[in-house]
């Protein structure tokens, strides 16, 4: 290769490590004794999926394992490519199969998630005859994105984002190959920090710099000069992919937890990850429902007041009101008994047969229905004691009370469920007589 196709290589394919013993991180999978080695050292490749944020290694690892192993390398961008791409992979694989050299081939589909069950489908003859092995390589979750069929003949190897360590390792290499200048330590702790795992993006950005910091003829690569050049920090996660949820179900049982220190980190992390603040708008006011209910009534307006401020001032100014409602919600008396309710009546519903209104309390607008006494018997609850027709049955004839809704001994609910014990207990005086 001459120095000009070299030099016009991005810095992170220049860096990309050539053995195994150069990968930085995923040491859970590549040390000794772990199982990706073990699978590098079995002299035998077998078909897998390498599931991991970007820029931790995959296809770094894919690429390694075909020149372990002396096979064919044939790459496949799921983004761009379809079932012609896949025809030809075969075809090569076959060609390489059957030539004087019988090369074993490596299929390696990045992005694989983004391929549909047809296409993920037309692998499995081929994975299951032998003819390839079969390598994805994803950033969602395999065991919602690949077919059960595909997933079924794969091992899953779990990659993890680079730690500052592992980042600051990648930074000495570029340094140690002269291809950035030098680094002020506050600076480099910052682009790693700024990097958030991705060696990739590092990379990237540190080639960046590069570029500019010789246009200004920089000997050093100042934290001063750093910031300027990179302005608004990006943000660190797909709004759609599976970070965002994690993100967003740590903000949940935080909340649910009681602990606000950890509801605001959350909160700040999905804002700063670019999460549209109605999301999380309408993400409290089901907080509100779910885990407080009639624990505390007000969380719920709370959530309804902030969702609507929120709309009014818009960001940044907005997002204080949903902080505010954030650190409520995590304060305030939990119960999900009414969550619980609810889901054990629609569920016996579901599954009881269509139980008769009692004829008491049928409505009776015409003669007729009067006659055929409907709304008979029935006690108009203002009229009696207490505004209460202690005895009253307002169930199916023949239902035993199935007890859905039980208060939990916090906040309102404790004035509620005495409440509940004095009415039953008049029920019970009523029954007697």
């Amino acid at each position: 290769m001459n120095p000009a196709t070299r030099y016009q290589q991005p810095l992170a394919e220049r860096l990309r490590p050539k053995t195994l013993g150069e990968v930085v991180g995923q040491q859970q999978l590549l040390g000794e004794g772990m199982a990706l080695r073990m699978a590098f050292e079995s002299g035998q490749p077998h078909s897998c999926i390498l599931w991991g944020p970007p820029g931790t290694g995959k296809t770094t690892i894919a690429r390694l394992m075909a020149d372990a192993f002396d096979a064919q390398f044939i790459t496949i961008s799921a983004v761009l490519g379809g079932v012609k791409d896949i025809r030809e992979a075969v075809e090569q694989a076959q060609t390489a199969r059957d030539g004087l050299e019988q090369r074993r081939t490596i299929v390696f589909v990045d992005e694989v998630h983004r391929f549909n069950k047809s296409q993920q489908d037309a692998f499995l003859p081929h994975v299951e005859s032998g003819l390839f092995t079969f390598i994805g390589a994803t950033t969602e979750n395999p065991s919602f994105e690949v077919n059960s069929a595909l997933l079924s003949r794969a091992t899953v190897y779990v990659l993890h984002p680079l730690t500052p360590q592992d980042l600051e390792q990648i930074i000495a290499r570029a340094l140690a190959a002269q291809a950035l200048p030098a680094m002020e330590k506050i600076a480099s702790e910052r682009l790693i920090g700024y990097a958030d795992g991705d060696a990739r993006r590092l990379l990237n950005t540190l080639e960046t710099l590069t570029v500019a910091a010789t246009q200004e003829k920089l000997a050093e690569i100042t934290d001063a000069w750093l910031l300027k050049v990179l302005g608004e920090r990006m943000r660190r996660y797909d709004k759609g992919g599976e970070q965002f949820y994690d993100t967003i179900s740590a903000l949940h049982k935080s909340v649910r937890g009681s602990d606000p220190d950890a509801a605001l980190y959350w909160f700040a992390r999905m804002l700063d990850g670019g999460a549209d603040p109605r999301y999380l708008a309408r993400r409290m006011i089901r907080m509100a429902s779910e885990d407080i209910g009639l624990a505390d009534p007000r969380a719920l307006r709370l959530a309804l007041d902030a969702a609507d401020v929120y709309e009014r001032l818009g960001s940044p100014e907005g997002e204080l009101a949903l902080a505010e409602c954030i650190v409520y919600l995590a304060v305030a008396p939990k119960s999900n008994a009414v969550y619980k309710a609810f889901n054990e009546a629609k569920a016996l519903v579901k599954n009881d047969g269509t139980r008769a209104v009692p004829m008491h309390l049928r409505n009776a607008p015409t003669k007729l229905m009067k006659e055929l006494d409907y709304g008979k018997g029935y006690r108009y609850a203002h009229d009696e004691e207490g505004g209460f027709a202690a005895g009253e049955r307002y169930l199916p004839d023949g239902m035993a009370a199935p007890g859905f809704y039980r208060p939990v001994e916090r906040g309102l609910e404790i004035r509620i469920a005495e409440k509940l014990r004095q009415l039953r207990e008049l029920d019970r005086q009523q029954g007697q007589k």
